[in-house]
């Protein structure tokens, strides 16, 4: 098919380069620069789409970002995109793109028949009709879903690579028309960093649709020079096809940038989209307006346009959408599309709600010799599948009087006056303000360091937005610490006079809004102005209720369009003004993002980074089975050969038990703290005191929630008067340091107290048994190992093999252990050597299950499994770690009457009365004569936590978390096993092995 409707020239598009792409299968042609929307207008396509819920035919109602309609699905397999907007998809050579929501095709869709039932389906409907039988509501809600629908997600993975980028500068303008050009261009050269951000693939913003004058020029004229002056300046960013997403606190702005997508296919190479995270410590709001619709009987045929979307195919893409058209306004803006349509030779008629203009725009059209009716409404449009003629009524008093004549027609281009841009304002934290004069909201009181210009700002006189603007870009450079020495001259436009505008919300009264055709407000969730009228006669007031009964701005354009509307109509049902009313929430995302984008990388084996220590490989090289504890490979066990995780278990564990073990320890977590106030931090944070912790000693500690529930635990060394190292759980180390970063900048700023993570600066090994003091002497000879010397829970410097080590007498298995602490670079220097000194001892490589083993023998606890963010310190018997004489985080919850009663969970032992059976941990623990019942289920007094065999004991043990259990030791209890059958245990103390803790201090 030929491109019967595009113009002999004009428009921004290259015609030496012709694409040729397919929509719903059929081949059409259109030109680099087209949209996929302009290029299916150029050859004469009007129906495009199937409507959400009652299958009405659809056309392009607009040309930018807040289309509704012409939602399409591109390409397919792994490069498909559902949910694409036709106005905003680069036309490509080899496009793909098909309709969605039509079974079997757009023309024959066969749930169109849900418009002859559209009387029965009005909002809500579900909520009342599908109700019975209740076994049915997962086949109701699967219909539901088939029948009302957008694109379809893709099967196959994403072929496509996604990465982020994070930026600072001094001011950011987001929007690249002619006001945040100006601003853009004020702060530039006043010296500042700029980043300027634009959706489109230029810039220009509304100049690209306007054939206004900027300084005695063409306006793309004085476009393309300050674009080419800002590229000049080295510290100006210009970022196109780039949407501003999100403004969230601290002056953070997200925005996605479209690399590939306007490629063909198979040119697509590297980066698709790169999300950017932009702090800015100003930033210039100039997001332009959306032209809102008007509510008229069937203003959803094909063929109904936005006036500012008629003018911008004319000028932008050198398309003509009708022939004989009629333009229906409430504003002077509308006559607009009537003098480009008249000038490309089409009929055009104006219909005027106004009874008189005054405005430049009417003046002019009508010396053109377009008719105009004034004090006129279209009652409704009529088309099967596009509008082929409209009811004209008369308009007065803002009623709607009798029919005065029906006007054939193939376009209809409407204007119901413009509203600002506000979501990333009201995203920011600033409160949107309706001015009556305007008829629209603006923006108000402002939250951040930022500021709206233009039409942003409800500035709708050209000239004056220009010049505010250029004040904007000045007080934002000011505002970042710059000296402005010359003020930028502000470009000359013609004064344009414009009439007052007259709000109109619904055409036509509320009665017949219920009873003559639809009316719709939210064109792509089907909804209509009396499904708003029903929910205010529902008794639904709020306008975020009305919301979610009526879906009123869900969907891809998020209520860009029909909002408004929506909230004028429902203002005058409930008999209030608009600012009564309110406004709906602008929330995240001004337009939809891919997943691809939110997740980068971050997928399949990059979904969480994979950290390995500085002898990963040593590990990998001698056999190790891994485990992954908070992001870290961990050597789980080492296996011989013949050994399954059981064989090896023992071994190691005896190895450590007899003579002497090693484990790499590196991945536990490292703050170093230091400052005068460190103290006074450690001593809020812990249960226990810590002012007279001497220097070289090391002390253990509890950390509580604010709930007075176990946080995590670790030993942390005095290395000076005001320096600590505080060690954490290996899964715990970025939640604690965050915790203490919290507290920090928000209740105790005035701390003079300093943290740094040095977990990977660090690399440390546990030599562990009672030949561990004897491999360490081989190798540190400026250390004293003595017992008096160097006693239990100290630390000293020295050198292992030559290089400077902290070692510290510490042990978490309740032998003789050391812990080696080295600079990470040396680390695998420093193991090798520690297991060439430890040889003639037979020393063992170990891992975390043995150090589970060995621990579990003695009773310590892990945080986050024999815890789980229910235990106090008193529910685990260790409520000596628990200061009177001292404050800190929690310590008034364990006074509550919850945390202070009878019966809570208490740690304990478990010794099965079977000693080679080993309880499945998370096993539920019941009273051994309780029987459960199909109505009366089993009371369970509480669960394992851990549980292991210990080749010491040459047994099972294990711990647990049991109702009174401190005060039940020797009695039995149950556990019920996933076979229906159970087991019998006793209660005992968690200490199993070495209860006196002699083995620690062995000579």
């Amino acid at each position: 098919m030929s491109q019967k409707d595009r113009l002999v020239t004009g428009g921004r598009i290259d015609r030496s380069k012709q694409l040729t792409f397919t929509f719903n299968g059929h081949t059409y042609q259109g030109f680099q620069g087209d949209t996929l929307a302009s290029a299916l207008l150029a050859n004469g396509v009007r129906f495009v789409a199937r409507s959400f819920k009652y299958h009405r035919p659809r056309g392009i109602v607009t040309a930018d970002v807040a289309e509704p309609n012409a939602v399409v699905q591109l390409e397919r397999g792994a490069y498909t995109v559902p949910n694409a907007r036709a106005t905003e998809v680069e036309l490509y050579q080899g496009l793909v793109a098909t309709s969605v929501n039509a079974e079997p095709n757009l023309e024959h869709d066969r749930m169109a028949i849900n418009q002859k039932f559209a009387r029965f389906l009005p909002a809500g409907f579900y909520y009342k009709t599908f109700m019975w039988p209740r076994k049915w509501w997962p086949k109701y809600e699967e219909k539901i879903r088939e029948a009302a629908g957008l694109g379809k997600a893709p099967e196959k993975l994403d072929a496509d690579r996604y990465d982020k980028c994070y930026a600072h500068c001094d001011v950011l303008v987001v929007g690249g028309g002619p006001t945040g050009l100006v601003a853009a261009h004020a702060a530039a050269t006043a010296g500042a960093r700029v980043i300027l951000v634009d959706d489109q693939r230029e810039l220009g913003g509304s100049l690209l649709s306007n054939p206004t004058e900027i300084d005695g020029k063409p306006a793309m004229r004085w476009v393309e020079k300050i674009e080419a002056e800002l590229r000049k300046l080295p510290d100006v960013k210009i970022l196109s096809r780039s949407t501003a997403f999100g403004y969230q606190d601290h002056n953070l702005v997200t925005v996605t940038q479209r690399l590939t997508d306007h490629l063909s296919v198979q040119m697509r190479a590297g980066t698709r989209e790169l999300l950017w995270k932009i702090r800015a410590k100003r930033v210039i709001l100039a997001t332009g307006a959306h032209e809102r619709p008007i509510v008229f009987g069937n203003n959803d045929l094909p063929g109904v346009m936005l006036a500012s979307a008629v003018s911008a195919y004319v000028h932008r893409y050198g398309v003509l959408p009708g022939r004989e058209a009629v333009v229906f306004t409430n504003n002077d803006r509308g006559y607009q599309a009537a003098l480009d349509l008249t000038a490309c030779g089409a009929k055009v008629t104006v219909v005027d709600v106004r009874a008189s203009t005054s405005g430049a725009l009417p003046a002019a059209a009508k010396r053109q010799g377009v008719t105009v009716m004034s004090g006129a409404v279209v009652m409704a449009a009529s088309g099967k599948w596009r509008v082929s003629s409209v009811d004209i009524a008369s308009y007065a008093d803002r009623q709607a009087g009798g029919k005065i004549t029906t006007l054939p027609c193939d376009l209809v281009a409407m204007s119901g006056g413009f509203s600002p841009v506000l979501h990333l304002f009201a995203q920011s934290g600033g409160k949107a303000l309706w001015v009556d004069e305007k008829v629209c909201f603006v923006p108000g009181r402002g939250a951040q360091a930022e500021a709206s210009v233009g039409a942003a700002a409800g500035e709708f006189d050209f000239a004056r937005a220009l010049r505010l603007a250029i004040d904007a870009g000045v007080e934002a450079v000011k505002a970042a610490g710059f000296t402005v020495t010359q003020r930028p001259v502000v470009p000359q436009v013609a004064a344009v006079v414009e009439g007052p505008l007259t709000p109109l919300w619904l055409v036509g009264s509320h009665d017949a809004a219920a009873r003559g055709p639809k009316q719709f407000v939210d064109f792509q969730n089907d909804v209509s102005a009396a499904d708003i009228l029903l929910a205010a006669r529902e008794g639904f007031e709020s306008v975020e209720h009305v919301k979610r009964y009526t879906a009123m701005g869900f969907g891809t354009d998020q209520g860009k369009l029909g909002n408004i509307n929506g909230m004028g109509i429902l203002a005058q049902a409930l008999g209030k003004s608009i600012p009564e009313t309110g406004t709906t929430t602008y929330r995240p995302n001004y337009t939809p993002v891919t997943f691809g984008t939110i997740a980068g990388r971050e997928l399949g084996d990059f979904l969480d980074p994979v950290r390995k220590t500085c002898i990963h490989e040593w590990h990998v090289e001698h056999g190790a089975m891994f485990e992954d504890v908070g992001n870290w490979k961990r050597p789980w066990y080492f296996p011989k050969k013949g050994e399954d995780l059981h064989a090896a278990v023992k071994r190691e564990c005896l190895a450590v038990r007899n003579s002497v073990g090693m484990l790499d320890a590196s991945t536990l977590g490292k703050i170093d703290i230091q400052g005068p106030d460190a103290v006074k931090l450690l001593n809020w944070m812990y249960t226990n005191p810590w002012n007279k912790l001497e220097v070289g000693k090391c002390r253990y500690g509890l950390m509580l929630d604010e709930n007075g529930m176990v946080f995590d635990d670790g030993v942390t060394v005095r290395l000076g008067e005001q320096h600590f190292m505080m060690t954490t759980t290996t899964g715990g180390a970025a939640r604690v340091l965050t915790w203490l970063e919290r507290w920090l900048q928000t209740e105790w700023p005035d701390m003079k107290v300093r943290l740094a993570s040095v977990t990977d600066h660090w690399a440390t090994f546990a030599v562990v048994g009672p030949k561990s003091r004897k491999v360490l002497q081989k190798v540190c000879q400026d250390i004293d190992f003595a017992n008096d010397a160097f006693p239990f829970m100290s630390y000293r410097n020295g050198t292992v093999v030559g290089v400077k080590s902290r070692v510290m007498r510490i042990s978490f298995s309740g032998e003789l252990a050391y812990e080696v602490n080295v600079p990470a670079n040396a680390g695998r220097a420093v193991w090798e050597a520690l297991m060439a000194a430890g040889a003639e001892f037979d020393i063992t490589p170990y891992g975390t299950e043995t150090m589970h083993v060995l621990r579990a023998e003695k009773g310590y606890i892990i945080v986050g499994q024999d815890t789980d963010g229910s235990i106090t310190p008193y529910d685990l018997g260790m409520g000596g770690l628990v200061a009177k004489s001292k404050d800190f985080l929690g310590k008034r919850s364990l006074t509550r009457s919850d945390t202070a009663r009878e019966g809570r969970k208490q740690f304990v032992g478990l010794l099965t009365d079977d000693a080679q059976y080993v309880l499945p941990e998370g096993a539920q623990i019941v009273a051994p004569d309780t029987q459960a019942s199909a109505t009366d289920p089993t009371p369970m007094i509480g669960h394992v936590t851990s549980s292991y065999y210990s080749p010491i004991l040459k047994r099972s043990i294990a711990l647990a978390v049991v109702k009174g259990g401190l005060n039940k030791m020797g009695e039995s209890v149950a556990i019920p096993l996933a076979n229906g059958k159970r087991v019998t245990a006793k209660i005992a103390n968690p200490i199993f092995y070495d209860t006196e803790g002699v083995r620690q201090n062995v000579e």
